[in-house]
């Protein structure tokens, strides 16, 4: 297991499956965990768990993990002492383990009140490695779609010529792909997608923001909480769709700036 890795003490590969994509709010459904010792002794754990909240039908379709599934689950802080002990002595890997993985893990272990220390740990995260060695940039797509080298690269008119090459060859290369623009638009969109920024975010009817300082929170709470917030936003160079939507909240609150007319929201398709 992994024969071109040297360990000195053992490697614990591990993945989430969790509620959504908020490493604040969001909670864990299945773990699991590959341990490999220096001797390449392997041992796999897999549990799933009872998030204790309601997981949405937009990551059952990511997970195929409903609610009935982890009815009788354990919760996160019943197996979280023995889940730390099998981690205890290893150091970390995982696919966007930084970004993800770990920061929702370490909130679960704060949530149990079970100690997760990280200090004198390696930690390894594959994503990191395959985007510092494989370019995704366009002369990268010309010469893996199109078989050539991108002459005149950075040249704008030499740009576009080769985009709508490559668009055609993907389109020729993934017959799952839709042939319209409207499907090809819509397929590649968050369907929960409020504006062209993804600053806002639609969660059970209700906007949220997706980002900044109050990822996950109602639009609308800080437009009555936080308003200066929102009229920061206003002066930032947002797409006019985001500012739209942030102007709206300050309106119905009463409050900011004169709203002026309202745009109609990006397009989800």
């Amino acid at each position: 297991m992994i024969p071109n890795l040297t360990l000195r003490r053992p490697l614990a590969v591990l993945d989430l499956e969790t509620t959504g994509v908020d490493t604040r709010t969001d909670r864990v459904v299945e773990i699991s965990v590959l341990k490999v010792w220096p001797e390449r002794r392997a041992e796999e754990y897999t549990r799933r768990l009872n998030p204790g909240i309601p997981i949405p039908r937009e990551a059952t379709a990511v997970h195929g993990i409903g609610d009935a599934d982890v009815r009788d689950a354990p919760r996160f802080e019943e197996v979280a002492d023995d889940l730390r002990a099998r981690l205890d002595d290893c150091d970390l890997c995982g696919f966007n383990l930084k970004r993800f993985d770990l920061p929702l893990l370490a909130a679960e272990f704060r949530r149990a009140d079970c100690p997760f220390v990280l200090e004198g740990r390696a930690l390894i995260d594959p994503q990191e490695i395959f985007h510092a060695r494989e370019r995704r940039d366009l002369t990268a797509a010309v010469r893996f779609y199109l078989g050539r080298d991108h002459d005149g690269a950075h040249g704008a008119a030499a740009d576009v010529r080769a985009t709508a090459a490559v668009l055609d060859a993907m389109l020729a290369r993934y017959p799952d792909l839709r042939r319209d623009v409207e499907g090809l638009h819509s397929q590649f969109l968050d369907p929960r997608a409020v504006d062209p920024n993804g600053f806002f975010t639609r969660v059970g009817g209700e906007i949220r923001f997706a980002k900044g300082k109050h990822r996950g929170q109602p639009l609308a709470f800080i437009a009555r909480t936080s308003p200066d917030y929102l009229e920061w936003m206003l002066a930032q160079d947002f797409f006019e769709d985001t500012k739209a939507i942030a102007r709206d909240a300050l309106r119905r609150r009463g409050t900011g700036p004169d709203p002026g007319a309202v745009k109609r929201p990006f397009r989800s398709c």
